[in-house]
């Protein structure tokens, strides 16, 4: 997912997601559970998805640290801002290639949900994902719609 331009807002604050709240990304587990333990770092995602879940649910959680940290030095922009406005709602894995523990790259297609001053709209990219110093990371994306 790329980044947001900030913009001045008047959406109440999300609820806050901690370790027992549902994982933002999906999968039926708790947050600390899911992508909570790869944002705090005592784990790191073993396959181009579990990134592409985290990487949503650190947007959702507005956890900007891990967003670079995941990000290819290549491609990382300076910092990431998180638009007051939007609240991301929905994560749907539409396709997924390689990305496995056996591969060094992989691709994963998405559609994700979110609200913009209240108005539904959705983000539909194809991610690509690399293998650097070991890790996976968020190289680009290509955007479906």
């Amino acid at each position: 997912m790329s980044r947001r331009t900030s913009r001045p807002g008047r959406q109440p604050a999300a609820p806050r997601t901690t370790a027992a709240s549902p994982c933002p990304c999906g999968l039926p587990a708790t947050y600390g559970e899911c992508c909570g333990r790869f944002h705090s770092g005592s784990a790191a995602a073993p396959t181009c998805e579990a990134l592409m879940r985290s990487r949503y649910a650190a947007f959702v959680v507005q956890d900007a640290p891990y967003l670079l940290r995941t990000w290819h030095p290549g491609t990382r922009p300076p910092g990431v801002d998180f638009d007051p406005a939007t609240r991301w709602t929905g994560l749907e894995i539409l396709a997924t290639t390689e990305g496995s523990a056996f591969h060094t790259t992989g691709t994963v297609t998405f559609r994700a949900r979110y609200t913009d001053d209240g108005r539904p709209d959705s983000l539909h990219e194809q991610s690509r994902f690399v293998r650097h110093e070991g890790a996976w990371v968020y190289a680009s994306a290509v955007f479906a719609d």
